[in-house]
């Protein structure tokens, strides 16, 4: 059953698959990736203003009627010897208002800070600026809201912002485009990767981790390298750049402002530091709706989209039938009503179904936990990155290609220094039948829905919008919901 165009054209629906399997081999004449951007790159380094005023800003949605402002001031440090700064010593405040230059509505929150520590000889450590977080409430379904962060005593408050935010669950109502990327970094190819998606206009951006490849570089800096265990044999310990962090937020600023933003851990976020701390950037600078959804961690929540449901799901912490993500999991899916949320989408950082080499079943265990459960509460696609390339799968559960089962997809090319991946795990010519499409290039994805969902990947390298058609009916026309 294909979906006709307004323009004639005709997509395919995934009522019409299973699909042949197809690759879109590597081009050898492109370069595999780029380097990393210098930290004096203009799209990274601090402006050239008083450090009490905010940068970094970011968006995230609380409830479909509230929203996280979070921003740092403050200069972070890296040294033998680094002081954390008091987070007490400047307020965080938010005005916001239906109006340009009309802020009726002022909202406080908290503050924090946190260091990276290395006990080892030669390395050195980091302490944070002031990291903020404020919860703004209150907000109307669809509606154009402007905005300032900062402290008004000093007086040091941002310029002006706005943002847009989302329909209320609801069958009729969906977000207007999302955006799906992974595997980001700072190089050249994230440039043009983040260039196009602000381009595309999106009202919701998805990031399935690995966000600033921050440990990719060692903690007396230098450039960056795409196999740090390859140029670091020495290193006593995975050490971790944390200026990119800062150089990230500065670079992700002009969108994560205005869109909100959605995070999910990956491995590059995990960064082991002094008495066995693990993902302490990532807990300390993203707020999620974590308590809003039932869950106890920063690593695994849920939130609607108008009619979409997203759960964003934890590989790095318990993923096994008896923790606490996967008690979450089964209490929040079995909540989700699709006659408001028809639609059901999960991501995860590390994919379940990939036909390259690279990270080849390295989440069977993880799979074989939790696939039954997205499966029998019907969840329409799920999205995965980790692997450095493009592939959608056809619906399948348990290696099986099975109507009912989701549509993965992998979509870790955000262009990260690690270069895209290349080679298959199959041998030529026999790729999986559950591997619908398979392209090894940089770029990102749109999510339009509608009466049905469409997909669309865009591969920069050709700096246009090739479509890769994902159109999926109501399950109920498929599958038993009973």
């Amino acid at each position: 059953m294909s979906l006709l165009l307004a323009a004639g054209e005709t997509i395919p629906t995934t009522l019409d698959g299973p699909f042949k399997p197809l690759t879109r081999r590597f081009d050898p004449s492109l370069r595999r990736g780029s380097d990393d951007l210098p930290m004096d790159h203009p799209r990274l380094r601090k402006r050239n203003i008083s450090s009490d005023f905010p940068e970094q800003i970011t968006l995230a949605l609380s409830t479909p009627t509230s929203m996280w402002v979070s921003w740092v001031t403050g200069d972070a440090i890296v040294g033998k010897d680094v002081k954390p700064l008091d987070p007490s010593s400047i307020a965080s405040e938010v005005w916001y208002g239906k109006e340009k230059g009309n802020y009726l509505l002022k909202k406080k929150g908290n503050a924090t800070v946190y260091s990276q520590l290395y006990p080892f000889d030669g390395l050195l450590n980091y302490t944070s600026g002031i990291i903020h977080h404020v919860l703004i409430d209150g907000l109307e379904p669809e509606t154009k809201y402007y905005y300032r962060c900062g402290d008004s005593s000093v007086p040091a408050m941002s310029e002006e912002i706005s943002f847009k935010t989302l329909p209320l669950p609801s069958k009729d109502a969906y977000p207007h485009r999302i955006a799906f990327v992974g595997d980001l970094g700072l190089t050249s190819n994230t440039t043009t990767t983040i260039d196009h998606l602000m381009e595309n206009d999106p009202s919701l951006v998805i990031i399935v981790g690995d966000l600033t490849y921050a440990n990719q570089y060692r903690t007396i800096g230098g450039k960056g390298a795409s196999c740090f265990s390859c140029s670091f044999p020495d290193a006593p310990i995975r050490e971790t750049y944390q200026p990119r962090w800062d150089a990230w937020g500065r670079f992700m600023e002009p969108l994560t402002s205005k869109v909100p933003t959605m995070v999910i851990e990956g491995n590059h976020e995990i960064e082991p530091q002094a008495s066995g701390i693990t993902f302490k950037s990532y807990s300390e600078r993203f707020s999620v709706p974590a308590s809003e959804s039932g869950s106890n961690s920063n690593f695994y929540y849920s939130f609607d989209a108008g009619g979409v449901h997203f759960v964003m799901l934890g590989a790095y912490v318990d993923y096994n039938h008896t923790g606490a993500q996967y008690a979450w999991l089964k209490e929040d899916l079995s909540k989700v009503d699709r006659a408001v949320t028809p639609w059901l989408v999960a991501t995860m950082h590390p994919p379940w179904y990939n036909s390259y080499s690279s990270h080849y079943q390295e989440f069977e265990c993880m799979r074989q936990e939790m696939e039954e459960l997205l499966y029998q509460h019907r969840v329409d696609i799920v999205f995965a990155g980790h692997v450095h390339a493009y592939e959608r799968m056809n619906r399948i559960y348990n290696y099986t290609l099975d109507p009912c089962g989701p549509v993965y997809i992998t979509i870790g090319d955000g262009g990260n220094i690690e270069k895209v991946d290349v080679d298959f795990a199959d041998d030529p010519g026999k790729q999986p039948d559950w591997s619908a499409f398979r392209e090894s290039s940089f770029g990102h994805g749109i999510l339009e829905v509608y009466l049905h969902m469409f997909y669309k990947k865009h591969r920069f390298y050709l700096l246009l919008g090739n479509m890769d058609g994902l159109v999926r009916k109501s399950d109920s026309l498929l599958c038993d919901e009973s």
